[in-house]
């Protein structure tokens, strides 16, 4: 007989109601492969937009869709708390970030909060701002979240929490046991402000299609006098799954670490193939799909961290980071189909070699046009990086990959911050002669997190490299530092040195990309990118200026020649107006 498994329906709604916009989201997930449905569940997320809040649409909309779309995402090994958690940690931080990067023109990115994720047998919520989750089960409803509001006095209060308000968030969390026939309601407060307990109740009992609730729940609140948006999720529980999945035990419970491989094995429906890399930290191998003959790459933890509990929450992330990125920039973690055994995550296979490998080979200096493609190329991946919260910190030729139509892919997400999680930063790891201490922000290495300027070092010390012929900024005595007093005796060597076909202004924006001094150093990729493809007029003015300072008759023969050209220019016009 085959296994029960959850069954559920649901309806849901969002309207303006008499506003001239609306400002609440609401977004459901209902997975249609029964693997993710098992392991990861359901989810139903509505949020409203704070009103006082310019923004407040645009976060509600962003926080609803990122859930639903990048919870089913989160590795199976992590429970359902923390994989919301770790979620909402990320989204509030970038609506934070938005909040604070328009805040010239007061546009906050504010929103309340509320999702439910229904898995196995449990209802599991999370909850931020005035925004309501409602169970109505055996003829009763029960509010399950609390409204985070302020009262001051009868006529004032205000909202004490919302997504985006504060650089770490604190929501509300809470699970109960499910049983068949229960109903759950999420509103806006452009609902429950204007229907009675009792009133949403008699709906609840008496409109047994979630979707015609839904559409009574709004049409009711409207004629009660709702001045606000209206929004409203009914979901029924149809059937419940045979067995209880332990979820404490899943959470607990970590999956053993697959044995060293080698050509013939066979994992999860996987043939080993062969070997691609192997380290004392990590091990790549080429394996085969046996269902679908797909071959990919299979990418297991190293044996000597078995007992390391932060190694395995970096591995287990490692996947995460992966799965959220979606660029044709960064190789593809595949999302998994099937139950593991073991601890792994899978990759597509690129056919290429390192970039590392390639430049190595090639005539040096490279044509510039190749050389800036190649450059773009790598800015896209990282930007891809960039938009989801997530830097790089360990970007290097050898972590790149060429394939065999010239477009190059980012790989090895081992070292990735993530914005917005609570994380002890810890200086990366080097392996090799050529480290990543070659390549990364001297601000890493000393310990501190310079987030998306650390990855516009490294850009700019890559385009270094690939238009002066393999040299780099600060030659090779950036191998030796150890401590911030290193650092300082260091010294920019001029690119044009070694390529004389490099303009000035174009070695002034590759010294920018890599200076030592923050607020100097460009603040985004794309900044970075601009001065790199177009001449930046600051860099033309200063490199007139000194050469005036150095030769001072090559200034007013410069000068001459701007007011000769304009005197010919007036005189020219002035001949066509006769």
């Amino acid at each position: 007989m085959a296994e029960l498994a959850l069954q559920l329906q649901f309806g849901a709604l969002s309207e303006a109601g008499i506003k001239a916009a609306n400002e609440d989201a609401v977004a459901c997930q209902l997975p249609a492969a029964a693997y993710i449905l098992q392991h990861k569940g359901a989810c139903f997320v509505l949020a409203d937009g704070v009103s006082t809040a310019e923004a407040g649409a645009q976060a509600s909309k962003l926080a609803t869709e990122r859930f639903c779309q990048e919870y089913p995402q989160t590795p199976d090994s992590w429970s359902v708390a923390y994989s919301a958690g770790q979620l909402l940690a990320t989204i509030n931080n970038q609506l934070y970030q938005f909040s604070h990067k328009f805040a010239h023109e007061q546009k906050g990115y504010l929103c309340t909060f509320s999702a439910l994720v229904l898995k196995s047998r449990t209802a599991h919520f999370f909850h931020i701002g005035d925004s309501r989750i409602y169970l109505y089960r055996d003829g009763a409803l029960q509010q399950l979240t609390q409204d985070h509001i302020t009262v001051l006095s009868e006529q004032r209060q205000f909202l004490g929490r919302a997504l985006g308000m504060d650089a770490k968030v604190e929501a509300q969390q809470g699970s109960l046991a499910l049983q068949a026939g229960d109903r759950f309601l999420l509103t806006s407060d452009g609902i429950h402000d204007f229907l009675q307990p009792a009133e949403l109740t008699q709906l609840l009992a008496t409109v047994a299609d979630p979707g015609q609730c839904s559409r009574q729940l709004l049409d009711r609140a409207l004629a009660n006098g709702s001045d606000d948006n209206v929004s409203a999720i009914v979901v029924d529980i149809t059937q419940l799954p045979g067995q209880s999945l332990d979820d404490l035990s899943s959470e607990l419970t970590r999956l053993p670490f697959p044995p060293a491989l080698s050509p013939g094995m066979k994992l999860d429906g996987y043939k080993v193939l062969r070997e691609l890399y192997a380290s004392s930290r990590s091990h790549l191998y080429l394996v085969e799909d046996e269902a679908t003959a797909e071959q990919l790459v299979l990418k297991s933890p190293s044996q000597n961290f078995a007992d390391d509990v932060l190694y395995i929450d970096r591995f287990i992330r490692e996947e995460w980071i992966g799965l959220r990125i979606q660029s044709p920039r960064v190789v593809q973690v595949i999302r998994q189909s099937r139950p593991r055994t073991f601890l792994y995550y899978l990759m597509e296979h690129l056919q290429g070699q390192s970039l590392e490998i390639w430049f190595a080979a090639q005539p040096q200096p490279l044509k510039p046009s190749l050389a800036i493609k190649l450059v773009k190329q790598i800015a896209e991946g990282l930007q891809a990086f960039h938009r989801m919260g997530a830097i790089h910190q360990d970007l290097k030729p050898g972590n790149i990959m060429r394939l065999a139509d010239g477009n190059l892919k980012l790989v090895d997400f081992g070292s990735v911050y993530v914005a917005g999680l609570a994380e002890i930063y810890s200086p990366l790891h080097h392996e090799g002669a050529l480290g990543t201490a070659t390549y990364s922000d001297p601000h890493y290495l000393l310990g501190h997190n310079s987030g998306v300027q650390g990855d516009v070092y490294a850009l700019a010390t890559i385009a270094y490299e690939l238009f002066s012929g393999g040299q780099l900024p600060y030659g090779p005595a950036v191998e030796e530092c150890r401590v911030a007093s290193d650092y300082d005796r260091l010294r920019y060597r001029s690119a044009n040195q070694f390529n004389p076909l490099i303009p000035t202004w174009f070695d002034r924006a590759l010294q920018k990309g890599v200076s030592l001094d923050l607020s100097y150093r460009y603040q985004t990729i794309s900044q970075l990118l601009t001065d790199l493809q177009q001449p930046n007029p600051a860099f033309l003015h200063e490199e007139v200026k000194q050469q005036s300072k150095s030769n001072p008759l090559l200034f007013w023969q410069l000068l001459s020649g701007f007011w000769f050209i304009t005197l010919l220019l007036v005189i020219w016009l002035f001949l066509l107006r006769r």
